[in-house]
């Protein structure tokens, strides 16, 4: 896990582009702690820089940018390649020579032999790669396939120019950074922005499966984007596949090959543990995790209790761990050392980021590098496995919705739409007690209110359930999520499942694993999204994934074979910390000040009588806004942060 920069093009002599290239890289130091290094290419207006965080092969052998044994390419990259080995096998079985044993080094040997898009498609791992063809003067970048690690690029007349993260282009002297308004209203409706875009409008983000090919034969980068993966037709390919199965088989089935896809992502020459929350997710991936420990070892696997903030697993992570027989550690973290983290997010997510959860995911972060380098994480479960609470809510909706007629659905929405939320809350907080906990819905009178807008007709069902601030509240039309279309037919809860996988996860879920991981100088890998996990559930028929409001089902009958079954039956739990009682309380002076004047507001991003009849409602507790407001809090406390007054 790394960070990468590069610089191609007109920016003065070799020698400043050598400056320049030292300069990015430096910004990424939390990125890569160990080591660092830099190409220029005599013959070629190029620069690549790199930070290393060793991982495989501490030895200078795994150092980058590495050059190919032949000369032909050179390479740097961010990531790992979990079947490295199996790919070196095939490589020296061809006649290859290698000097370490880092999949660094087996990635840029394989691009050698069987060329770019070839050795992309054969690679099962996480990745933002940049490969310069030293003959040919051509620069290639690529990004994994459901968008793991993140790679930005700029290209204005003469110049292109690469990062890990934006932090490193703002240092470039003259570079075109600013921020497109339609990007920023995205930020407040989703609580992200959304591939390819970013927050400036000069910039632009590889999309997951992304391509492009910077050449500089004539000296000037002329680039070309494209896909080497796409979702769609891996989509389509699968769906081909699928024939009915029962439950039973379909978890036989899985079962060997997320075994497989944990024991991949095992491989480290650095200290390695798992997360381990008692969640269904992180626990079936630390139950793998202790399966394929060898050598007599445990499994070292981490919670963080922060009662002060509103939860706490740490009663069901320590039932897992016993269970397992891993070495469990159970970090406590106090609400100050939460609200004191608060000034910083804006620092680590260097482009504008609003999901709550960012908070306690940098501080387990944190916590869990202290103890080790590498942790496995259960990410991607729930976009591939129907796991959201939307999937069955929007299935009901949906399912519902199709016994009436248009006119019919708009006076239901009408009438759900008549009760204020608050009451509806008082209501459901009056009947839980006669729910199952897996049916007690948080928030219930927002739910309430989205399937009322979603019946009367204004918007999708995916997006009522996932925007944040509605569009009519927003200044300019704010930026839609990517979301692809496939040949196939699709089930209402399948389109929402493809518009999870392909905007939600590398835009919202995969960004906070990366930024809050990589701050802390950590990797985390996500065995749920081995590429091969992801085929399989597209084959499968949506009744073993989901039924009757219970999703993941196949993970869950997985699960009984290796866990307890409270943990296996056990609800879906948020982690998110308890924004709506602090904006109240001890962070009102930090939001009051920002919200005094807000420059979201005067650029004409939000309407500003709407955001502070929001703020006004929710110190009231007349309303729980929490979720909008965040989204306000988190632009301008990042507009403070790098692009001040």
């Amino acid at each position: 896990m790394c960070g990468i920069v590069g610089l191609a093009g007109d920016y003065g002599r070799s020698g400043d582009i050598a400056r320049l290239v030292s300069t990015m890289a430096t910004t990424l130091i939390h990125r890569g702690p160990d080591d660092d290094g830099m190409y220029s290419d005599a013959n070629a207006p190029l620069g690549l820089g790199f930070r290393r965080l060793a991982i495989i092969d501490l030895s200078p052998a795994g150092s980058q940018p590495m050059t190919s044994r032949s000369g032909r390419w050179v390479i740097v990259y961010n990531g790992e390649i979990y079947n490295h080995r199996a790919l070196r096998t095939e490589l020296q079985a061809s006649g290859a020579t290698f000097r370490g044993h880092s999949d660094t080094e087996t990635l840029v040997e394989a691009i050698d032999a069987w060329g770019f898009d070839a050795a992309l498609a054969r690679t099962n791992g996480m990745f933002a790669i940049a490969a310069w063809n030293v003959a040919e003067r051509q620069l290639l970048l690529a990004r994994d396939r459901l968008g793991e690690k993140p790679l930005y690029w700029q290209h204005e007349a003469k110049r292109f120019a690469f990062a890990s993260e934006l932090r490193a282009l703002r240092t470039l002297p003259e570079a075109n950074l600013s921020i497109d308004p339609a990007a920023a209203a995205a930020l407040l409706r989703w609580s992200y922005i959304p591939h390819p875009n970013t927050i400036y409008a000069g910039v632009r983000q590889l999309p997951p499966g992304g391509m492009l090919r910077v050449d500089l034969s004539s000296g000037i980068p002329a680039v070309k984007e494209s896909l080497w993966w796409s979702l769609a037709d891996t989509i389509d390919y699968s769906m081909e596949k699928r024939a009915p199965i029962s439950l039973d088989a379909a978890a036989a089935q899985l079962e060997p090959l997320l075994a497989d896809a944990v024991a991949m992502r095992q491989q480290s020459d650095v200290p390695l543990g798992a997360f381990l929350s008692g969640g269904v997710d992180s626990s079936l991936i630390a139950a793998f995790a202790q399966r394929a420990m060898t050598g007599g070892g445990n499994l070292r696997t981490f919670t963080v209790r922060m009662p002060d903030l509103g939860f706490d697993e740490s009663i069901p992570a320590f039932e897992v761990a016993r269970h397992l027989g891993t070495d469990h550690e159970t970090i406590d973290m106090s609400m100050e050392e939460a609200l004191a983290h608060i000034p910083k997010l804006a620092a680590v997510w260097d482009e504008p980021y609003a999901d709550p959860s960012m908070l306690p995911s940098a501080l387990l972060c944190q916590a869990a590098r202290t103890h080790l380098t590498v942790c496995l994480g259960g990410d991607g479960g729930d976009e591939l496995f129907a796991g959201y609470n939307r999937h069955a809510i929007g299935a009901r909706i949906s399912r519902a919705a199709t016994h009436f007629s248009p006119s019919t659905q708009r006076v239901i929405g009408r009438a759900l739409l008549r009760p204020s939320p608050n009451r509806i809350d008082t209501f459901g907080r009056a009947m839980s007690h006669l729910l199952p906990a897996s049916r007690r819905l948080p928030n219930m009178g927002d739910k309430v209110q989205k399937a009322g807008l979603m019946l009367s007709g204004r918007g999708s069902v995916w997006e009522q359930l996932s925007e944040i601030w509605p569009a009519s509240a927003l200044g300019v039309m704010p930026l839609h999520p990517m979301i692809p279309t496939p040949h196939a037919s699709l089930d209402p809860v399948e389109q929402m499942m493809l518009a999870d996988t392909s905007a939600v996860l590398p835009d919202q879920m995969l960004v906070k694993i990366d930024r809050a991981s990589m701050a802390s100088s950590l990797e985390v890998r996500v065995p749920f999204l081995d590429h091969r996990i992801l085929e399989w559930s597209w084959q499968q028929p949506l009744s073993v994934k989901t039924a009757g409001g219970v999703g993941k089902l196949v993970l869950r009958r997985v699960a009984e074979q290796m866990l307890p079954k409270e943990i296996t039956n056990r609800p879906k739990m948020g982690f998110d910390p308890p924004l709506g009682g602090w904006l109240r309380d001890e962070l009102k002076p930090w939001a009051s000040d920002l919200l005094a004047a807000p420059r979201s507001v005067s650029a004409g991003w939000i309407d500003g009588a709407t955001v502070q009849q929001v703020w006004q409602e929710h110190l009231s507790g007349k309303r729980n806004w929490e979720y909008r407001l965040w989204g306000v809090l988190m632009l301008e406390s990042w507009l403070d942060e790098h692009h001040p007054h």
